[in-house]
């Protein structure tokens, strides 16, 4: 995987959560719930992509479960309101108290830019889940859509967080 085949030059930016200079920036963090169970339970429906399936999204992935190069398309609506997000998962976390993965996108997404998805349970036993972007239009219909767009990734993020809070009770 190099970084010519993404269709922007800061690869990998969201390890640390930084959101590179040029872009639209977004961070969000929702709870998810308490405890090691929860935690568990939200570590394998974000690496497993089943939160994703449910938010719905059609997700299609060339493996089971997130892990670097994997290919990640993510499709909204039908016909031709049908969206195509193809993107390739840049870099995997699994440690005892924080679970991710960011996906870069790919020619023929209509945004460049990276999205990084970290559950994590503090130091108080809440497991959290954060959503951290950087993104700006790939293309014509992604100009065209302008302020449309943050609303959307703020709803998406939000979404995320309120059916992974679900797929992860015990």
């Amino acid at each position: 995987m190099t970084a010519q085949e993404f269709t922007y030059a800061e690869v990998g930016a969201t390890w640390d959560a930084e959101r590179p200079d040029g872009y639209r920036h977004l961070r969000v963090r929702t709870h998810v719930g308490e405890g090691p169970a929860v935690m568990r339970n939200a570590a394998d429906a974000l690496m497993e992509f089943w939160m994703h399936r449910s938010i719905p999204v059609r997700v299609t992935a060339s493996a089971r479960r997130a892990g670097p190069g994997v290919r990640v398309e993510i499709g909204l609506g039908a016909g031709p309101f049908r969206l195509r997000a193809p993107c390739r998962v840049v870099w995997t976390r699994e440690e005892e108290r924080r679970v991710g993965w960011a996906y870069g996108t790919l020619p023929g997404h209509p945004q460049a830019g990276e999205e990084a998805f970290v559950v994590h349970l503090d130091d108080e036993g809440d497991v959290w889940l954060t959503v951290t972007a950087f993104s700006r239009p790939a293309g014509a219909a992604a100009r065209l859509a302008g302020p449309l767009v943050p609303v959307f990734q703020r709803a998406y993020a939000g979404r995320c967080g309120a059916v992974l809070r679900r797929l992860a009770r015990p």
